[in-house]
Order: structure tokens, then C-alpha cells, then sequence
């Protein structure tokens, strides 16, 4: 039985820095044995199917291969299609009142404790604000992430220390649950 993933690849073709094509990335993929690899925008996601392994394994897999034929490191969180369609569906703010550059959702790598985030004033941000789910966080920032102060707040190392962390607007959020759903 094979299943339905999305790889989420953090920081790679942004400023000209880590220079990843998608047509390379999707042979890799393809060598790494996965199945029905299809990239989305240039910003770092992937869609494919395995039939071994688990989010995990799959991601280091994946890290190790591209630092590997690329030559510089990647974190990756891989994550299933009900995973990602539960994340689409506990969102706790009104997305489809929202403009989707106003909502964007923080993958983690592993569940976040609550705690990382007290020594943050939630109240000097507002109007922006965030919700954790599980192993996300949802952020809405009315004028969008670029110019969101408690998005920049939220990124500090001090915050995401251990964990890996990549951040992606609603639109490529709802997309990921609609290509990694199963054939019908």
C-alpha cells in the first residue's frame, strides 16, 4: 500500500541562495524510488507516493540525498494527506474571510510545547495573532508576512530551537491537501 506525501523543503530557491530546480529535484525523488513526483511553485514543496517508510525516515532520506547531489543542507518535513487536510480543517481563524496572503501556517518538525512562546507579548502584536495546532502554527497577519512584526517575533531561534520550522501561505496550504489527496 502506498501512500500520499508532501515534502516541504525549508529556505531553498529564495534570494539566489540554495539554488535547488525542481525538474532536479523531481529526479531525485525519483531515484530515491518514490512514485507520482510532482513539484508545486519553485518555493520548496513536493508531492509523491511511497510505499515504505514513515514522515521521518522519508524526510531525513530526502535531506541526506539532496545535501548530497546539491552540495548544501535542506531541512525537509514530510508530511501525509491527512495530515494535511486535518490541518487545513482545525484552522482556527475564518480563512474563507480571510485573503489567503493574510493566514499562513508554520510546519514543525515535532509537536511544539506551548510554553516556548510565554515571554511573548500577545498584545503588542494585535491585530496579528497565532494559534499552535498539531505541529503547526497558524498566523494571521492582516498585512501579510512580509511586514508582520509578530511573525519575525515567532521566527526567532529562541522560539524554534530544535525544531525545524517552515512557514506557508493558505493558498499552498489548501493546495498540498489537494494534491496529495489519493486517486479516486
Amino acid at each position: 500500500m502506498t501512500t500520499t506525501y508532501a515534502a516541504l523543503l525549508r529556505g531553498i530557491n529564495v534570494g539566489g541562495k540554495k539554488k535547488l530546480p525542481m525538474a532536479e529535484l523531481r529526479q531525485l525523488m525519483e531515484g530515491l524510488g518514490h512514485d507520482g513526483v510532482r513539484t508545486h511553485l519553485q518555493s520548496g514543496q513536493a508531492v509523491f507516493t511511497a510505499g515504505r517508510g514513515d514522515e521521518g525516515t522519508l524526510a531525513a532520506e530526502l535531506a541526506e540525498a539532496i545535501e548530497k547531489r546539491f552540495g548544501f543542507p535542506v531541512d525537509v518535513i514530510v508530511r501525509d494527506h491527512a495530515y494535511l487536510t486535518a490541518v487545513v480543517d482545525d484552522c482556527p481563524f475564518q480563512a474563507a474571510e480571510l485573503e489567503p496572503r493574510q493566514l499562513h501556517v508554520t510546519y514543525f518538525s515535532a509537536p511544539v510545547d506551548p510554553a516556548r512562546f510565554t515571554d511573548l507579548d500577545r498584545d503588542t502584536h494585535l491585530p496579528e495573532e497565532f494559534r499552535l495546532g498539531d505541529r503547526a502554527l497558524y498566523l494571521y497577519a492582516p498585512d501579510g508576512l512580509g511586514r508582520s512584526k509578530l511573525a519575525e517575533a515567532l521566527s526567532r531561534p529562541r522560539v524554534n530551537k530544535g525544531l525545524i520550522a517552515t512557514t506557508r501561505n493558505w493558498n499552498t496550504v489548501t493546495k498540498l491537501a489537494e494534491l496529495t489527496h489519493p486517486p479516486r
